[in-house]
Parts: structure tokens; C-alpha cells; sequence
């Protein structure tokens, strides 16, 4: 049974996540891949102002494809997480809570999130058209003009996804293997 967690995340729930959790993801994630993530590290650099409050916030790891008329969003499945490495613990000490994208984070991420805790949420690549059926509202918040790699605010309901990291530095890129030798399936 996936567990239900609302967005923006708290502490208390942050912490209650384990490596594993199958959730259904609801209420607000900000959106952003690598030219919006450069543009917010070197903001950071300089000590000036973001264009988004990251406090508490789950970031998606997506470029949403334009939407069909009627519908909220085109096609939004996730892109590699291991891309943002290099901006997301600067990110992190600013607030950010979450992520949201497919494959493996690095160790400068995941020491990161020990410090500063933080969930990676793991999304099923391939699954683009499914996803956007869990996106109810697209607002675009900051860098228009890099189209779908400018920042937007999602709202989003039962988005399907998995703790792919937890908070206390549990993966299950390292426990699913361990467990799958267990077994001896």
C-alpha cells in the first residue's frame, strides 16, 4: 500500500520515509533540470535572491512536454538525477527537501542529504504519459525563454513514485540488491 504524502514535505514527514516507501506524492513541486539548476547555483554564488522560495521543497527533474488542449501537461518524465550533482547540495543548504527523478545521485548528493535532510524520490522512466495524468495545474515561475527547462510549479495529485533515498542515507540502490541476494530469487 503506497503512502500518501503531501507536498511541500515537513521534517516529520521527511523523517518517517524510508528507503523502499512506495508513495502517491500530492500538492506543489517546483520543476527544473540543468540550465535552471546552473542559473540558481551561480544566483546562489553571487548571494543574490531566487526566483522560487526553496524552503521545504520537492524539486522534479523534468522538461515537460507541451500539453494536448484540455489537459494540464504534455508528457513529464523524469531525467537523470546524477546530471544536477553538481548543484543540488548548494540547493539543499537553502531549504530544498526532496527531489524527484530516475537513476542514481552521487556521493557529494548524498552526503548532502545526511547534513541537510532531504528524500530522493525515484520515478519510473518511460512512464512520461502516465505521470502527467498526476498533474492537475503547470505554472511557469521563473526562465521562460529555456522553454521546458525553465522552472515551473506543478500541482500534482497521487504522482506515483518511490523513496529511491531516505533521509538517513538509506538507498535502495544499496539495500535492493543486498535483499535480492537474500532471497535468492
Amino acid at each position: 500500500m503506497a503512502k500518501k504524502v503531501t507536498l511541500p514535505l515537513d521534517l516529520a514527514t521527511l523523517r518517517s520515509l524510508r528507503a523502499g516507501d512506495e508513495v502517491l506524492l500530492s500538492g506543489s513541486v517546483i520543476t527544473g533540470r540543468d540550465a535552471a539548476h546552473k542559473r540558481l547555483l551561480a544566483l546562489v554564488e553571487e548571494g543574490k535572491p531566487l526566483p522560487v522560495e526553496l524552503d521545504s521543497q520537492v524539486i522534479y527533474y523534468v522538461g515537460p512536454a507541451p500539453a494536448r488542449p484540455g489537459a494540464a501537461a504534455g508528457p513529464a518524465g523524469p531525467t537523470s538525477s546524477y546530471r544536477m550533482d553538481p548543484y543540488t547540495p548548494a540547493l539543499m543548504k537553502h531549504g530544498l527537501m526532496g527531489m524527484i527523478g530516475k537513476g542514481r545521485i552521487g556521493p557529494l548528493t548524498l552526503e548532502a542529504m545526511k547534513a541537510h535532510p532531504a528524500v530522493y524520490f525515484g520515478a519510473v522512466g518511460g512512464s512520461a504519459v502516465l505521470i502527467s495524468k498526476s498533474i492537475r495545474k503547470v505554472e511557469l515561475v521563473a526562465y521562460p525563454e529555456l522553454g521546458p527547462e525553465a522552472i515551473y510549479r506543478f500541482d500534482i495529485e497521487d504522482f506515483p513514485a518511490v523513496v529511491a533515498v531516505d533521509a538517513q542515507g538509506r538507498s535502495l540502490f544499496e539495500e535492493g540488491p543486498k535483499l535480492y541476494r537474500q532471497t535468492g530469487v
